[in-house]
């Protein structure tokens, strides 16, 4: 599955071509040319290789899984490697969809790893920005990036939200601790992923901002500013929430055990209220001689002193807040 698209000067010139037709392209002036391939092999990136000149570890690179996010330099080009998410908010999980992408002066090569990547959404992107198409290869990374991290910020809101309504559920008079301890462990799980997707676009996005590489130019680089101020305030929230829901986790444990005590304590006071009925009739039921044994005098000796004692007791175990 492959998606070409030529720019010439600031316009849309040309898409849907062969790849073999790249560097027919690429010869004419004032054009920058996009692929896009779904889940090659190493033997599918080789034709584009070669006429690109990409580095053999790049290419490497562009086809294993599980690349940490990173700008790699090479002669003549640069690697770059991201990942977009999702985030369920039925499950409370995030999805991350590895992209790779080299980054030639005139051409811009991604290479998704799998059909997770939205990259229609991206494509839009640059049909609505067409104003920027004349500064050509910072247009199409920029599009790429701003995509990406908006994506990012979208998910980090999300999840905002979800442990919103977890601190909501803590204080619930009757929080259900099975649900509690299964949200708050997913939370933690899917931040810790979009942690790993998240933090490294800082310095990858600070990286391409370098005027070495020539693509913050004038034009392009309050762009690709904004862009690198969204991705360091979705890395600020995403640690923020990481360490809001571990205070949440603690807050549970605490308040769980708080409950816990409370009903000790009840258990407790009402053990004491009962022991004062069973010592007394324990003690009338002797089978030796004791004053009023035999008598109505000592039932109700034993009456009145079951009930004095057990409402005194009561009304002191009140008072201390022990019941």
């Amino acid at each position: 599955m492959t998606r070409t698209r030529a720019y010439r000067d600031g316009a849309l010139h040309k898409e849907d071509f062969p790849v073999a037709a790249v560097s027919d392209f690429l010869a004419e002036p004032d054009t920058t040319v996009w692929v896009d391939l779904c889940e090659p092999s190493e033997a599918d990136l080789a034709e584009l290789a070669d006429e690109l000149g990409l580095h053999r570890l790049a290419v490497e690179d562009a086809v294993q899984e599980h690349q940490r996010p990173k700008l790699d330099r090479y002669d003549g080009h640069a690697f770059l490697t991201a990942y977009a998410v999702r985030f369920d908010a039925e499950s409370g999980r995030v999805t991350p969809s590895e992209l790779a992408a080299f980054l030639t002066p005139r051409a811009l090569v991604t290479v998704r790893k799998d059909d997770g990547f939205d990259i229609e959404a991206v494509v839009r992107r640059w049909d609505q920005g067409a104003d920027l198409a004349k500064a050509g290869m910072p247009f199409l990374v920029h599009g790429l990036l701003d995509y990406i991290v908006d994506g990012h910020v979208e998910a980090v809101q999300a999840l905002d939200e979800q442990v919103e309504s977890l601190e909501d559920l803590v204080f619930d008079d009757r929080p259900d601790q099975s649900h509690l301890q299964h949200r708050s462990f997913q939370l933690r799980k899917s931040l810790t992923k979009l942690r790993r997707a998240v933090l490294p676009m800082r310095e990858v996005i600070s990286s391409l901002m370098r005027p070495d590489l020539r693509l913050a130019d004038e034009l392009t680089r309050p762009y690709f500013e904004d862009v690198h101020d969204h991705a360091r305030h979705a890395a600020e929230q995403t640690e923020s929430l990481r360490e809001l829901v571990t205070t949440i986790r603690e807050t549970q444990l605490n308040l769980q055990s708080n409950r816990l005590n409370l009903i000790m304590k009840k258990v407790t006071g009402w053990a004491a209220v009962i022991a004062v009925p069973t010592a007394v009739t324990g003690f009338y039921g002797q089978n030796v001689p004791y004053p009023g044994n035999g008598a109505p005098s000592g039932f109700w000796a034993s009456t009145v002193a079951v009930l004095v004692l057990s409402v005194g007791l009561y009304a002191l175990f009140k008072k201390k807040d022990w019941l």
